[in-house]
């Protein structure tokens, strides 16, 4: 039996402020640490031991799988970062406070741009000093290859050859796989895993700190999806 490990970062920085992150690249808040040190605890008293890890480019989910790992005493495994685990891309979204952004445009297309599967907020345009192309983790990546904004649907596509290529071939090497990313390319997982439906993937909320162990036979096919608490 196949164990697959996923954790949302701990809280950051934004997440206690209330603002939209997406790829912007802001720290844990002294909660999250703990959150984060917490998550490692659970893992390690419920008797797993990862043997690989995936991260995304950002230091809140680098930050949150080092301090997990370091509870765990289990450091020195190999990690393997990622962009394409990076969080959505919020658009002109990222960076501003979210009640904010309700009293400017309304609570309905707040909900629309947040919890809609196929709805992306408005984009940046390619001279905004947010745009991902102009900071030196994603050069080499072609500005082509980089998101304006993204709805969940846009980032459960960007997500796919991460898993088929990268995670899937390593759960069949190594038993227990960690994944410390974010709620949505968490989600994508999650989506792509236990085949819901756009209309049930919406729903799911995917707490910070918390890990959630996927259990999975040879096939990959999911057998239980239980958090540790």
């Amino acid at each position: 039996m196949k164990k697959l490990i996923l954790l949302r970062h701990g809280q950051s920085e934004w997440n206690l402020e209330n603002r939209f992150t997406g790829w912007t690249d802001v720290n844990l808040s002294p909660k999250g640490e703990e959150e984060a040190r917490e998550a490692g605890r659970l893992i390690a008293a419920a008797g797993l031991e990862p043997r690989y890890c995936f991260t995304s480019y950002l230091r809140r989910a680098i930050r949150t799988l080092d301090l997990a790992l370091d509870s765990m005493d289990r450091l020195w495994l190999p990690v393997v970062k990622d962009w394409h685990l990076n969080e959505r891309h919020y658009g002109a979204l990222q960076g501003l406070n979210k009640a904010d952004t309700a009293a400017k445009y309304g609570d309905e297309q707040v909900h629309v741009w947040r919890r809609s599967y196929d709805v992306a907020p408005p984009a940046l345009t390619a001279d905004d000093e947010r745009f991902p192309g102009r900071d030196p983790r994603y050069v080499m990546l072609g500005a082509d290859s980089l998101p304006l904004t993204e709805s969940l649907a846009d980032t459960v596509e960007r997500v796919r050859p991460c898993w088929e290529e990268k995670i899937a071939p390593a759960l069949a090497v190594y038993d227990t796989v960690f994944v410390a990313a974010h709620g949505n390319s968490l989600r994508a997982l999650v989506m792509m895993l236990l085949k819901k439906t756009p209309e049930e993937i919406v729903g799911e909320e995917i707490p910070t700190g918390v890990p959630r162990v996927l259990e999975l036979t040879d096939r990959l096919e999911v057998v239980s999806d239980k958090y540790l608490k």
